[in-house]
């Protein structure tokens, strides 16, 4: 079992895709192949429509997420609740920032700015980025001053943050090809157990 989701290394998708191999392996004996990350999520559809991953992983706060509930080469293998890690709006270790800021993120936690957002600081552009991994390398390159991204990211990117952290309550959408012989694991499964 191989999954492909939305990358870089630090998005909620990778930390989900993991946490469904760790889950299949435990629960299933399946043999967890490796986390494929892609820039969208329909670059990771490529990857499960050539082979080259079993299994699309898609978070169903996704906007454009029907494209692969109706795409006939699809079908649905699980659905299952994950909390993705911490958001909150990170700058680069000891920069300075504006009261009027320069926010990159994926569009999907959009309304999570407002409620993140310092008293002393207002928001003038949100620049949309493929992800909120993409939105701290945005950061860690002086593209924007903040990105809404999770901890891991900001971590990766040595980036902290400027507001509290929460984590996002969400549902993921597991899928595989439609003609796919071969039953995986999950097709046994009613759910995955709660992250």
């Amino acid at each position: 079992m191989s999954i492909a989701t939305l990358g870089p290394a630090g998005t909620s998708s990778e930390a989900s895709a993991q946490h469904l191999l760790d889950w299949a392996a435990q629960d299933h004996n399946a043999r967890g192949g490796p986390v494929q990350l892609f820039s969208t999520y329909e670059h990771a559809k490529e990857a499960v429509l050539t082979a080259s991953a079993t299994h699309l992983l898609v978070a169903n706060a996704y906007r454009e997420i029907s494209k692969f509930y109706m795409d006939p080469k699809l079908k649905i293998a699980a659905a299952y609740r994950f909390n993705t890690p911490n958001y909150g709006l990170a700058k680069c270790r000891g920069a300075q920032i504006p009261s009027r800021i320069v926010v990159a993120t994926h569009p999907s936690p959009i309304p999570l700015i407002e409620e993140l957002l310092p008293a002393d600081v207002t928001v003038s552009v949100v620049v949309p980025m493929s992800s909120t991994s993409a939105a701290a390398a945005a950061v860690d390159g002086k593209e924007v001053d903040v990105a809404l991204t999770t901890d891991i990211a900001a971590e990766i990117y040595d980036l902290e943050f400027i507001s509290r952290t929460r984590p996002i309550e969400m549902l993921w959408t597991v899928f595989r090809l439609t003609h796919n012989s071969v039953e995986p694991p999950l097709e046994s499964a009613h759910a995955v157990k709660d992250g």
